[in-house]
């Protein structure tokens, strides 16, 4: 038990709750400028996986994390504009449309995965190296956590300043929010809101795309099935519990972050609990965090409902 009041202890829990929200924080920027838009995709658990997938593929093939890169978020993107165009442009319940790619995409990445282990047995490829911020990350427990990280992690906080001015300081910011709250009135005014919806969607499918490429090129290294394991529908808890704010989202994924790399301590340490209470503890918090947010309406008015110009 006196291993929790060591600094080593919780230096290394930091740094790990850092590095399983990262995938999870992705993934949750790009779900919030969709619901802004007013579009709410359930698929964005497909679009991790397409990420994560096509992220090892092209790494694999090409040898270059880049290209891995590329890749992923070029996958991401795709499922994403699928989504959207059923959702836009056919009018589809977006829900549904959401459940149907998460199915779409968890069958196809791994056929096609089985495919490529009978004909190259895929071994493990090396991931991305931390760059070490001097002097910060000499800060005693949170410089090592937050300033001995790799380039994406750095890419993601650079993203999250820019993206508080974005929604609150610049007119397509604001315009995009608009949209969300009433599409309508957005439209008579003279905002484009199909196109604004639709490139919502692709920076959707690029975070998407990107967090889940980071989650095989920044962490694991490898691909299996069913890898995000359900990291797409925390990142829309994600987006609810950090009620819709850049920082918010941030401080959310840690604290999911955190339960994931809690529950792995617990197992290092030997404690005797359920290895199914431990597993599940990330899981269950999800669930309890949305009830305790429940009454919190920040949702946009028009989350989730097709707009019909011609309709009144």
């Amino acid at each position: 038990m006196q291993t929790f009041f060591t600094v080593s202890f919780w230096t290394a829990f930091l740094a790990a709750a850092v590095r399983t929200s990262m995938p999870i924080l992705c993934a949750a920027i790009g779900e919030d400028a969709s619901e802004k838009a007013g579009i709410i995709n359930v698929g964005i658990e497909a679009v991790m996986i397409c990420g994560a997938f096509f992220g090892f593929v092209g790494a694999f093939l090409s040898g270059s994390l880049l290209a891995g890169f590329l890749s992923g978020i070029c996958g991401g993107i795709i499922i994403s504009l699928l989504h959207a165009w059923l959702s836009i442009y056919h009018r589809q319940d977006q829900n549904v449309a959401g459940v149907a790619l998460n199915l779409l995409a968890t069958g196809i990445s791994s056929y096609l995965f089985m495919l490529l282990v009978n004909k190259y047995d895929m071994p493990q490829i090396e991931t991305l190296k931390s760059i070490r911020i001097p002097l910060l990350a000499d800060i005693p427990i949170i410089g090592e956590a937050f300033f001995n990280n790799d380039i994406v992690t750095y890419f993601v906080y650079a993203l999250i300043i820019v993206l508080i001015i974005f929604y609150k300081r610049t007119v397509f910011g604001m315009s995009l929010c608009a949209i969300g709250e009433n599409p309508r009135a957005a439209d008579t005014v003279g905002l484009p809101v199909f196109r604004t919806r639709y490139l919502a969607a692709v920076f959707n499918g690029f975070m998407g795309g990107l967090g889940g490429a980071y989650l095989i090129l920044g962490q694991l290294g490898v691909f299996f099935e069913n890898i995000t394991a359900g990291r797409g529908f925390i990142a829309l808890a994600v987006v609810v519990f950090g009620k819709r704010n850049p920082v918010g989202i941030f401080l959310a994924s840690l604290f999911f972050g955190a339960a994931e790399a809690f529950q792995f301590r617990l197992q290092i340490l030997n404690i005797s609990l359920p290895i199914q209470l431990l597993t599940g503890l990330p899981y269950l918090l999800t669930a309890l965090s949305l009830l305790l947010v429940a009454k919190r309406n920040t949702t946009p008015s028009a989350l989730g409902k097709p707009y019909i110009r011609t309709s009144r």
